[in-house]
């Protein structure tokens, strides 16, 4: 069974920018998406690639936010620019539609000044 593992968040100011990385312990393949879940909201899917590279992004990130993903590296990465305080949340990376032994344990993002 493949094990995802998220890196890359922390503290950020407003306007800022951080690169989320998915490490995979086995091949990629589908549909991959990188989600959030905010305190007391649900998780939602903020950005997917298909192994063709065909992207979709959650219109509160369209523009500010790219995926993209390597693999012969087995990796997804998330480029997040111009943050903003509402995208403060726990950052995960799952297969689309999520797989729930895929969940891994995310990465904090904090977007405060």
């Amino acid at each position: 069974q493949v094990q995802l593992v998220e890196s890359g968040g922390g503290l950020v100011q407003p306007g800022g920018s951080l690169r989320l990385s998915c490490a995979a312990s086995g091949s990629l393949f589908g549909r991959m998406g990188w989600y959030r879940q905010a305190p007391e909201k649900q998780r939602e899917l903020v950005a997917s690639i298909t192994h063709t590279v065909s992207t979709y992004y959650a219109d509160s990130v369209k523009g500010r936010f790219t995926i993209s993903r390597d693999n012969a590296k087995n990796t997804v990465t998330l480029q997040m620019n111009s943050l903003k305080p509402e995208d403060t949340a726990v950052y995960y990376c799952n297969l689309v539609p999520a797989a729930p032994p895929y969940w891994g344990q995310g990465t904090p993002v904090t977007v405060s000044s």
